[in-house]
């Protein structure tokens, strides 16, 4: 009877101990999951900023093509204003110009 009472002491210890070691195997291995998964969790982070990064960059370039091509549009619109009034004033400058070189003309004569 004692043999048999140590027999399953030693039966329940043994036992303890594996589910001790798979418990400390279990732990381990969520541990080394955890890891894995907050490794992937920052990759992947990292992976979005720097796509929301370039998604940015490219609006940024985007407006400034669109700044760029609106200033050029509208100093192309004034410069042709500009030349559109003073070909009107053209005729009337010429006329004053050869009034005025007659006029240094005759005094000089």
């Amino acid at each position: 009877m004692k043999t048999e009472v140590l027999r399953d002491i030693k039966k329940t210890e043994e036992e303890y101990q594996k589910t001790i070691s798979a418990a400390q195997e279990e732990k381990k291995h969520r541990h080394s999951q955890a890891e894995l998964e907050a490794d992937n969790l920052v990759t992947k982070a990292q992976s979005n900023a720097e796509q929301y990064k370039k998604l940015k960059l490219e609006e940024a370039r985007h407006q400034a093509a669109s700044k760029h091509a609106e200033i050029i549009k509208s100093g192309n619109q004034r410069a042709a204003a500009i030349r559109e009034k003073g070909s009107k004033n053209l005729n009337k400058a010429v006329q004053l110009l050869v009034m005025r070189f007659k006029e240094q003309l005759h005094v000089k004569a």
